[in-house]
């Protein structure tokens, strides 16, 4: 790494690294076979240690990071929990915390992002990229921090992502855009420029059209073009189709087009400040492996959710370090009706409309929890069922557990032993 190029500098500025989380498993999901889960996995866990922790398995071996991190914007964000409330009235909207963006100082700040982004470069293959989603309160420190690390030449684009939406700036132009900084690990770099064409503008389709355009060579007009480097993109409102509630949360296509050009089927894509799960959702859709990280347990159930309502996409395993495991604050019990080697498991005693997530392992060994049957409430939906049935391969005693969640992101288990057959 060449140090040949102007450098940041603070007080106190240092790498901190802290010994590796010890990461154990807490639940696999829809494994409805022997799961060939191809690494992916949801972890929940500071992700600084959590980073520390994956070296040993995935030092050189990432082919995408993206990341979101705080935007050091000094502000507290919460998430909406509550339905068809008043926009107008957003005090009296029910919510739950979801993050901390508030600092001590600059400082304070430049080492978190540094101390990450030096354990980004390791974990990243030598084909790797990595995308930095900033916007003006921190993207230029970033900048310098990523040269720094990366180099200065290892610069692929600087890519600004545009959008509309209201402001209160009145003594200024308003600020509508973010930042996005992509920088490769080597020369030897994914990208798929077919993979991300879009149609010419409806003027450069009727110029090039002309007989009359005869200055220099015709773009291939149906092939399309590979974007620029400033995208439009809306952003998540509050009607929009996948709104989950949480505060930040970017759009599918953004992730989309990023995925697309930086990875391909199969290659292991990571967000280690994962929030709402949009860049695992879409990486999963698309075929690819996948790590996502959060410190935050009501987003680590906003993703496993989100997940969760697309089941055929696939498995993943739940992960959390070992001084984070599950504390339940909800208290379901279930009734179990059998019939021969049927059984129906019904939730008694917690109110449907309150829940966003119920999930059955229907031979629970008391530790690794199976997610195999799932009844998952929808973003406009008002409840979800609270009965689900199982049909059993032999005859037998078995535990069946029941995990619920509400829309806090607390969580509780219960369990219920049944003989059938």
């Amino acid at each position: 790494m060449s140090h040949n190029h102007p450098v940041l500098q603070w007080q106190g500025k240092q790498a901190v690294y802290p010994p590796p989380l010890q990461l154990v498993q807490s639940a696999l999901v829809l494994p409805e076979e022997p799961p060939e889960l191809n690494g992916s996995r949801l972890i929940e866990g500071e992700n600084l240690a959590v980073m520390s922790a994956l070296l040993a398995d995935f030092e050189g071996k990432i082919d995408l990071i993206y990341v979101d991190p705080p935007f050091l914007s000094g502000k507290s964000y919460r998430v909406r929990t509550g339905r068809k409330e008043d926009s107008r009235h957003p005090e009296n909207w029910k919510t739950a915390e979801g993050f901390q963006d508030e600092w001590r100082d600059r400082a304070d700040y430049l080492n978190m992002l540094y101390s990450r982004l030096r354990l980004m470069h390791s974990l990243l293959a030598e084909t790797g990229s990595l995308y930095l989603h900033l916007d003006w309160h921190a993207a230029a420190y970033a900048r310098v921090l990523l040269d720094e690390i990366f180099g200065p030449d290892r610069l692929l684009n600087e890519i600004i992502w545009t959008y509309h939406g209201p402001s209160p700036i009145r003594s200024a132009f308003k600020r509508k855009h973010d930042t996005l900084y992509v920088y490769t690990k080597s020369k030897e770099y994914t990208f798929n420029a077919d993979a991300v064409r879009v149609p010419y503008d409806a003027a450069t389709v009727k110029t090039f059209s002309s007989p009359k355009a005869g200055f220099g060579k015709r773009p291939d007009l149906a092939r399309g073009k590979v974007p620029e480097d400033w995208w439009y993109f809306p952003v998540v409102a509050r009607m929009h189709r996948e709104r989950t509630g949480y505060p930040t949360q970017k759009p599918e296509a953004l992730l989309e087009r990023i995925i697309r050009a930086s990875s391909n089927s199969g290659d292991l894509v990571a967000d280690f400040f994962c929030g709402s799960g949009t860049c695992v959702t879409v990486a999963r859709r698309l075929g690819r492996r996948w790590l996502g990280c959060d410190i935050s347990p009501l987003a680590i159930n906003t993703t496993r959710r989100r997940l969760l309502l697309e089941p055929e996409a696939g498995g993943f395993g739940v992960w959390v370090g070992r001084d984070r495991q599950e504390h339940h604050t909800l208290h379901p019990k279930i009734e179990i009706t059998s019939d021969n080697l049927n059984v129906e498991a019904r939730l008694t005693n917690l109110e449907p409309e309150a829940l966003i997530a119920l999930e059955f392992d229907w031979d629970f060994d008391g530790h690794l929890f199976r997610s195999r049957a799932q009844s998952i409430k929808g973003w406009r939906q008002e409840t979800i069922n609270t009965r689900l049935g199982h049909s059993y391969p032999r005859a037998g005693n078995y535990v069946v557990a029941a995990r619920a969640v509400d829309a806090e992101g607390q969580t509780g288990l219960a369990t219920e032993r049944v003989q059938v057959g």
